[in-house]
Formats: C-alpha cells, sequence, structure tokens
C-alpha cells in the first residue's frame, strides 16, 4: 500500500467532511463509520465521487459495503485495489 495514497485518502476526508485538518491525524487503524460523525450516508457517496473525480476510477454500489468505510486502512485498500 502506498503513503501517497493514503495521503490522498486522507486530504479527500479532510475536505469532502470539512474535517478542517483533523483527517491528518487519523491511521490505518482509525474507525471511519459510526466513529467519525461527519460520515453519514449522503458524506459516503460525496466521498465516492470525489474519489472518483480525483482518482480516475469508477465505483459500482454493489463494490462498496460498510466495510470499505470501517477504517482508513480498509478504504486505503479498497482503492489501492481499483487502482491495480
Amino acid at each position: 500500500m502506498s503513503t501517497d495514497l493514503q495521503a490522498q485518502v486522507l486530504r479527500l476526508l479532510d475536505d469532502v467532511l470539512s474535517l478542517e485538518g483533523r483527517a491528518q491525524s487519523f491511521t490505518r487503524a482509525t474507525a471511519l463509520l459510526g466513529a467519525v460523525p461527519e460520515l453519514d450516508s449522503m458524506a459516503v457517496v460525496s466521498l465516492m465521487t470525489a474519489m472518483e473525480e480525483q482518482l480516475g476510477i469508477s465505483i459500482d454500489d454493489d463494490e462498496v459495503d460498510g466495510d470499505v468505510f470501517a477504517t482508513v486502512g480498509s478504504l486505503t485498500d479498497f482503492l489501492a485495489a481499483k487502482l491495480a
């Protein structure tokens, strides 16, 4: 897993969720869904759109479930697999 990709994920989380820099303290183990109040269902959709636009990927709805957004690491791993 690329540390550049994780840094990109943290920037996306910070920008889309308006965390005002809070995401920069997140680690791979940081829980997202249910732990970050700003990450509700509408924010997940906005985050997916931002990831598609900024990473040049396409994400089908059936590829995403709660496990993908469980932690920073699971989200980063999902994106790494999409970019492979």
